[in-house]
């Protein structure tokens, strides 16, 4: 007898439905295969299934004779273990050891020797996916019963082992489905040892900062060692605005596709701060591997990327940066095909100025040669600065300043207000963008019109530093930030001279 059960697979952030069928044949010898492009991960599934299903109580395969089971389409690969729990369920149908409907029920889970389930990656996408094509109930490990549950119109069943899956669906017992929990990013804490009011010193670059969270931007430190530009990177979640629901639903999506959910955490409330050592490779930088996961730019997505020593790390490595700092996205490539990953990130990066650190410093000698100097700045390519868009010198901080006990600076909250209320204009004045930093050609044609002063200013200011297009476009929308944060319904001058002087000069 065959039977059928639903199932799925992710690839990149997106879900595909798999039919797990299963055919039993009760003459010949005993063999249990498993068919349709199953790698290591899913042909041992096999063996997890035939002691889940002897240790639950159930007629397990080595007694039925000759098993198939195939995992249509056979063309995508399979190389997760979530597909124990449907093929069981398949088995248990297809020997008539229980019997149910099986259409708009979708199953997902791996199994321990002793029948109970272990938590899986990806379960948010599969859950979307199965909302969006009609199915009525999904049948999910316990521990991923909270991170299923974000998704409103589908009853959600958390399954803690096999032999009490089998019993609900035979309706001999009743499982309740997992609760929707209301969700507030009102009370969210960020991160309390870091606040902009324990910073001493550097007014200019924490002005940059609220210019970088308010529009989106990416933001260069350049500076000595020990002159804040890591105190200033690790502060900027405190003033960057809270996640709103669908923010939060992408970013809960890749970190479950990537296995990086914390345990018990069934929703990412905080924007990820990701801060990848500089010997990182390219692939975990951007994403990749057999099967592709998310790099360090979409695990970043909607928060922030820190690359501390931005000139240590690789030029290749940094090259990849430039579909993504320019799209939002990354496709990864393979053999078997491509994939998309979401990567809407804000760069922050931080270098010195020399490979000692005190070129221009006024209270230290370079003991660098000229020629050092050069090589070590080339390391960090043009169309790469180009793409980021305030460049801020952080020197040093005289001690006066740090002997202070209390700084006076304005603390990260008040900031964070100013920030929203920007992010708020730009909300009312977008469909789709959500910050400035995004905006296509036509949007900067749109709303960042200059008056005939301002236009002549930025125009001897493009002559000038020799600006290219892009460098001129994203003047533009940083100019439309401090508008923003002023605001001011129009650009004016003031607005494009600050923005001016955030741009790097050789």
């Amino acid at each position: 007898m065959a039977s059928r059960v639903y199932s799925a697979i992710t690839f990149g952030v997106e879900s595909v439905l798999v039919e797990v069928e299963a055919d039993v044949l009760l003459a010949g010898l005993h063999n249990f295969a498993i068919v349709g492009l199953p790698d290591v991960a899913t042909k041992e599934s096999r063996d997890r299934v035939s002691a889940a299903l002897k240790n639950s109580g159930f007629k397990p395969p080595h007694q039925c004779g000759r098993v198939t089971v195939n995992l249509a389409p056979a063309d995508l690969p399979k190389n997760t273990p979530i597909y124990d729990v449907p093929i069981a369920i398949a088995f248990l149908l297809a020997t008539e050891q229980i019997s149910f409907r099986t259409e708009r029920k979708i199953f997902i889970g791996e199994l321990s020797l002793d029948g109970s389930t272990r938590k899986v990656q990806g379960v948010l996408p599969i859950a979307l996916f199965a909302k969006e094509n009609g199915f009525e109930e999904i049948y999910v490990p316990e521990e991923n019963a909270e991170e299923a549950a974000l998704v409103e119109g589908i009853t959600v069943i958390p399954v803690k082992n096999l032999f009490s899956l089998a019993k609900h669906l035979t309706g001999k017992l009743s499982i309740t489905p997992c609760q929707k929990q209301e969700i507030s990013f009102e009370t969210v804490e960020e991160q309390g040892d870091f606040d902009m009011a324990h910073i001493a010193g550097q007014e200019h670059a924490k002005r940059a900062l609220e210019i970088a969270a308010a529009g989106g931007h990416n933001i260069l430190f350049i500076g000595p060692p020990g002159s804040g530009k890591t105190l200033l990177a690790k502060t900027l979640p405190t003033i960057l605005p809270r996640l709103d629901m669908e923010e939060s639903l992408e970013i809960t999506k890749i970190f479950s596709v990537a296995g990086r959910l914390p345990k018990g955490l069934g929703l990412v409330k905080k924007r990820p701060f990701r801060s990848p050592h500089h010997t990182a490779s390219a692939v975990a930088l951007v994403g990749g591997g057999t099967f592709p996961r998310p790099g360090e730019i979409s695990l970043a997505h909607r928060g922030v990327l820190f690359l501390d020593e931005f000139a240590e790390f690789s030029r290749t490595v940094l090259e990849n940066l430039r579909q993504p700092l320019e799209d939002g996205e990354i496709t990864v490539s393979r053999a078997k095909g491509s994939l998309y990953f979401p990567a809407r990130f804000m760069l922050v990066a931080a270098m010195n100025p020399c490979p000692c650190g005190h070129s221009g410093d006024p209270e230290r000698l370079c003991a660098c040669l000229p020629h050092q100097v050069v090589r070590y700045r080339q390391k960090i390519s043009g169309p790469i600065l180009d793409r980021i868009d305030l460049h801020v010198d952080v020197p040093r901080v005289k001690i006066e300043k740090l002997e202070k006990k209390s700084t006076g600076a304005e603390a990260s909250m008040s900031i964070r207000e100013r920030v929203e209320r920007a992010r708020a204009f730009q909300k009312k004045r977008f469909a789709s963008p959500k910050t400035n930093a995004e905006m296509t050609s036509q949007l900067v044609k749109e709303h960042c019109a200059l008056n005939e002063e301002a236009r002549l200013l930025l125009r001897a200011a493009v002559t000038q530093l020799a600006l290219s297009a892009r460098a001129y476009t994203r003047v533009l929308k940083v100019a439309r930030t401090i508008a923003d944060l002023s605001s001011a319904e129009h650009i004016e001058v003031p607005h494009v001279a600050e923005a001016l002087q955030y741009r790097f000069k050789e």
